[in-house]
């Protein structure tokens, strides 16, 4: 057991996924004990897992318990989304808990558990009507956004850095 504050981290499938380690050291090194929980896509091949659990050391949790298995993680001081997808969004400020990472934000809030959200949403989904009622929505239950990360090339080839640690900024981890 420890006595560091506890972060989720939940991970959506996005191809920035592959980089939430450099959350997951920032987060420790704000002295937070981690514990990732991702969305059954994003445990098909968008991050490296094995190397995950042995940075938190914990298992990735994706599927739900069953009933009588102890919990693997003790409740949440806070959450972070991160990547979050536009599917996820949708979901989370529909109450649509069909998977543990989602029911698992559907809880959190319920529960008034501080959540920040890195959206990563191409302009052309975040300018869908459903898209920003979710957003709205979400932000009137109190959580935290930071502006969508289109995920799309600069001119040169190369990606704007994702901005990992904005996440601990909006929890108030500064």
């Amino acid at each position: 057991m420890t006595d560091k504050p506890f972060l989720y981290v939940v991970v959506c499938a996005a191809g920035v996924a592959a980089d939430v380690s450099k959350l997951i050291t920032a987060a420790q090194e704000r002295d937070r004990e981690v514990g990732v929980i991702a969305t059954p896509t994003a445990m098909n091949g968008f991050f490296d897992a094995a190397a995950v659990e042995t940075q938190t050391g914990r298992p990735i949790r994706s599927a739900w318990r069953r009933p009588g298995d102890p919990r693997p993680f003790p409740a949440p001081d806070a959450v972070v989304v991160a990547p979050a997808t536009f599917n996820t969004v949708n979901k989370w400020a529909a109450g649509i808990a069909d998977t543990l990472a989602v029911g698992t934000l559907c809880e959190a809030a319920g529960l008034g558990v501080p959540i920040a959200v890195l959206p990563c949403v191409a302009d052309a989904l975040a300018a869908h009507p459903a898209y920003r009622d979710a957003v709205a929505r979400l932000r009137g239950m109190g959580v935290r956004f930071a502006d969508p990360y289109p995920g799309e090339g600069e001119g040169d080839g190369g990606r704007r850095e994702f901005g990992w640690e904005r996440a601990l900024d909006l929890l108030g981890d500064g």
